[in-house]
This record gives C-alpha cells, sequence and structure tokens, in this order.
C-alpha cells in the first residue's frame, strides 16, 4: 500500500521556520512530482510548492523567496523548508504525489499542523 507521511510541522513564532518532510513508500518516487498544500478550515487546498521530476520548481507567489522545496530520490522524501512564516500560513499541510500517469495514481499525506503563532 502507498504511503505518504508527512513530518515536521508544529508551532512556531511569526518569522520562525519549519521544515517538513514527507516520505513516500510502495511508488516509484523518481518519476512523480512532488506537490506541498495546504488548507485552512472552509478553504479550498492551494498549492503552495511543487518540484518535477527533472527538479524544476514552482511557488506560489505569496512563499516565493521565504520557501524551498526539495527532493531527495534516494531517500524517496520531498522537504519543504519554510522561512519567515507568517501568522496567516498556519494551516494543514499535505503532500501529494502526482503522478504521469494519471490521477488514479495520484497520492496525498495525511497532512500535518502549522501554526504559527506568538
Amino acid at each position: 500500500q502507498v504511503q505518504l507521511v508527512e513530518s515536521g510541522g508544529g508551532l512556531v513564532q511569526p518569522g520562525g521556520s519549519l521544515r517538513l518532510s514527507c516520505a513516500a513508500s510502495r511508488i516509484i518516487f523518481s518519476i512523480y512530482t512532488m506537490n506541498w498544500y495546504r488548507q485552512t478550515p472552509g478553504n479550498q487546498r492551494e498549492l503552495v510548492a511543487a518540484v518535477t521530476s527533472g527538479d524544476s520548481t514552482y511557488y506560489t507567489d505569496s512563499v516565493k523567496g521565504r520557501f524551498t522545496i526539495s527532493r531527495d530520490n534516494a531517500k524517496n522524501t520531498v522537504y519543504l523548508q519554510m522561512n519567515s512564516l507568517k501568522p496567516e500560513e498556519t494551516a494543514v499541510y499535505y503532500c501529494n504525489a502526482n503522478s504521469p500517469f494519471g490521477k488514479e495514481y495520484d497520492y496525498w499525506g495525511q497532512g500535518t499542523q502549522v501554526t504559527v503563532s506568538s
């Protein structure tokens, strides 16, 4: 069974940093585009950052210059380094594996809570 397991969430003060990790199992990790989404209550999931199989990256405008997505194919893990965090970035952060073979092969993690508060 495919699993995506996120870790690294928690409580951080405004301006602080967190590093999220997402470890994948039972997929050919290297061929997937790996995404980080976030969701707040009552809102849709928002794509925050993505890294393709070729290491191209995408960031939503609000996090450019502060967040960095990276992947380690040897460890089947994707990371999201988040710096200068803002209270409005409090959300559940989800890892997503996006298959080149169609949505039926996409997978989601269970989510990790990030709370930015003083």
